[in-house]
C-alpha cells in the first residue's frame, strides 16, 4: 500500500525526468521538494552540470549537504524549471503555497523560472481553494492595524475567516527566512482566488500571500492509480 510519503516521492522522480544537463533549477520547500533536491543531489554525484536557486534556508542546507552547485536570484535571474509543492491545487492549476513559510521566495523563484511545475500526492487536488488556512506574509510593524485591514479587504470579495498569527510548537511567533511574521487566514473556501490575491496585495503591511495564481505550468500528481499530469510538463 502506498503512503503520502511514497507518493510524494513517485512525483517527485516523475518531475527529475524534466531535468537536463545544464540547467538552472529553482529548488522547491518543504516535504515532497524535498525528495526532489534528493534526486537532484544524485544526478550532481553522477556528474550532471545543474546550478540551482534555494527558495529557503531549509532547502540551501539540504543542498549544501548534497553538494548540489548555488546560485542566487541576483547572480542568476533567469532559470529553467522550478520544481516546488504545493498546499492546495485546484482545476485551474491555482495554487495554495506557504504552509512551510517560504512563499514569498518561492513566489520569487517561480516567476523567475521558463516553468513551475509542482509535485504533489492526491490529496492536495481540490474543488475550490481555501480549506488549508492561506499563509499571509507580514511586517512586524502595526500587524494588529494590518489584520483588521486583511479582514476587510478579504471580505470586500467574499472570504471570511479568523487570521490567526502563526507560532511555533515551542510558542513564540514563527519568523519567516526574511524575518516577517505570517498571518494564516481560515477562510474555508476562496471563491475567486484572482480577486482575492488582488486585494491582499492592496493591504499595506502584507509582504506576500501564498496564492500562486498564473504560475504553474503543470502539475505531476502522485495517486493510488499512478501518476497524473496536469496542464503542460513542455
Amino acid at each position: 500500500m502506498s503512503t503520502p510519503d511514497s507518493l510524494k516521492r513517485d512525483a517527485a522522480e516523475r518531475a527529475a525526468e524534466l531535468v537536463r544537463d545544464g540547467m538552472k533549477l529553482g529548488l522547491g520547500t518543504g516535504s515532497t521538494a524535498r525528495h526532489f533536491v534528493d534526486f537532484v543531489g544524485e544526478r550532481v554525484r553522477r556528474g550532471a552540470r545543474l546550478i540551482c536557486v534555494p527558495t529557503s534556508e531549509e532547502t540551501r542546507r539540504q543542498a549544501e549537504s548534497l553538494a548540489i552547485p548555488l546560485t542566487t536570484l541576483d547572480e542568476t535571474p533567469e532559470l529553467d524549471l522550478t520544481i516546488d509543492g504545493a498546499d492546495e491545487i485546484d482545476g485551474a492549476l491555482n495554487l495554495v503555497k506557504g504552509g512551510g513559510g517560504a512563499h514569498l521566495r518561492e513566489k520569487m523563484v517561480a516567476a523567475s523560472s521558463r516553468r513551475l511545475i509542482v509535485i504533489a500526492d492526491a490529496s492536495k487536488k481540490v474543488a475550490m481553494l481555501g480549506a488549508f488556512p492561506l499563509p499571509i506574509e507580514v511586517v512586524r510593524f502595526g500587524v494588529e492595524s494590518t489584520r483588521r485591514r486583511i479582514t476587510a479587504a478579504a471580505a470586500s470579495v467574499g472570504c471570511r475567516g479568523d487570521l490567526i498569527l502563526r507560532r511555533r510548537a515551542d510558542g513564540t511567533d514563527f519568523i519567516t527566512d526574511e524575518q516577517h511574521l505570517i498571518l494564516d487566514a481560515h477562510f474555508g473556501r476562496i471563491p475567486d482566488p484572482g480577486m482575492l490575491a488582488l486585494a491582499l496585495t492592496q493591504v499595506p503591511g502584507v509582504v506576500e500571500h501564498g496564492l500562486f495564481i498564473g504560475l504553474c505550468a503543470g502539475v505531476i500528481v502522485a495517486g493510488a492509480a499512478g501518476v497524473e499530469v496536469l496542464g503542460s510538463l513542455d
